[in-house]
């Protein structure tokens, strides 16, 4: 059985390939409270202008939204940043890494492992230049017209 299948998307950072060239990808852990969790489960999450960084010997997630849960006693805050969880090695790396110009933590997807566990995907990425985008645009239209064409001849 593939990862994929035991993994429940919650929601995808379409917009981070759209803007970042990413290089390199890993998971980690969120910390959450328990009304955030069952917002999660209803599928209330969003990734959109969110970002991760370092602070302290911390990752933390910034932006992310998760919806307030309606039947919460104790209402979380929708716009907190959130801790990442991950291993002291991958967060060196990583420190090495950003230091280097250019390079930002972008979160691409938000779901639950096997375990029922809240993961993000976080990618390490340079920010793509206009021209870089443009090209993308055009790459993937020829892609569709070939892919149109084969089809009409079958």
């Amino acid at each position: 059985m593939a990862d994929a299948d035991r993994e429940k998307l919650i929601c995808k950072n379409r917009r981070a390939f759209f803007d970042y060239d990413i290089q390199d990808r890993f998971e980690g852990g969120l910390e959450l409270r328990g009304s955030e969790v069952k917002s999660l489960r209803e599928g209330g999450g969003d990734l959109v202008d969110s970002y991760a960084r370092i602070v302290s010997r911390e990752l933390w997630l910034v932006g992310a939204r998760i919806a307030p849960y309606v039947n919460a006693a104790f209402p979380h805050d929708p716009q907190r940043a959130r801790k990442v969880l991950v291993h002291k090695s991958e967060l060196l790396r990583l420190t090495v890494k950003l230091q280097e110009r250019g390079f930002t933590l972008v979160p691409l997807r938000l779901y639950f492992n096997e375990k029922g566990r809240v993961k993000v995907e976080l990618g390490l990425g340079k920010g793509k230049k206009t021209h870089d985008r443009r090209a993308d645009v055009k790459k993937r239209e020829a892609d569709r017209e070939l892919r149109d064409a084969k089809r009409v001849k079958r």
